[in-house]
């Protein structure tokens, strides 16, 4: 099966997990930049394309690009991914899921979600700040919730909690 992997990434957790789809599938990689650039071409032998984008307040970013190409990629297996800093147990997960597409979108591509964490020192400074901020207000809340007192320490440091078998649903979809 001829996949391609296009990915969205700012602080380098999407990349990685691009990557690993590409290893695992034996499918292209190109970031979104490079993606843009192709003429229809490109994809259309492609038996399979995979959207990779990172998880901020409950969108996945820059997918519009993918989700405005569903309609001409009909007869394909879609895939979109997203990776985000909550761990995959979070219940917002499954909102942020459901919500990343329309009712429309779904009859053609599945949706899922890769943990992976927060890098603070290849942030951009804009949304270092806005990370930062969001994390002083959870932790100085006074009546916070035991989640929210854990997703406060959690996010005001950089942590990493990617790990490869977050791919297995993804991989086990498409073959």
């Amino acid at each position: 099966m001829k996949t391609i992997i296009v990915y969205s990434s700012q602080t380098g957790f999407t990349k990685k997990y691009a990557q690993w789809l590409a290893e695992e599938l034996a499918a292209d990689v190109i970031p979104l930049s490079d993606a843009k650039k192709k003429r229809e071409d490109y994809f259309a032998p492609a038996d399979a394309i995979i959207y990779g984008g990172w998880a901020m307040g409950g969108n996945i970013v820059k997918s519009e690009w993918f989700k405005s190409r569903i309609p001409a990629w009909k007869d394909k297996k879609l895939v979109l991914f997203c990776v985000g800093a909550s761990p995959n147990e979070n219940p917002e997960v499954e909102v942020a899921l459901d919500k990343a597409l329309t009712e429309e979108e779904k009859k053609y591509v599945k949706a899922f979600y890769c943990q992976g964490g927060l890098s603070y020192e290849r942030m951009k400074l804009s949304s270092k700040l806005a990370m930062k901020a969001f994390a002083s207000i959870i932790n100085k809340k006074k009546d916070a919730t035991e989640q929210e007192k854990k997703m406060g320490e959690m996010i005001s440091h950089s942590y990493d909690i990617s790990d490869k078998k977050y791919i297995v649903p993804i991989v086990e979809y498409l073959q």
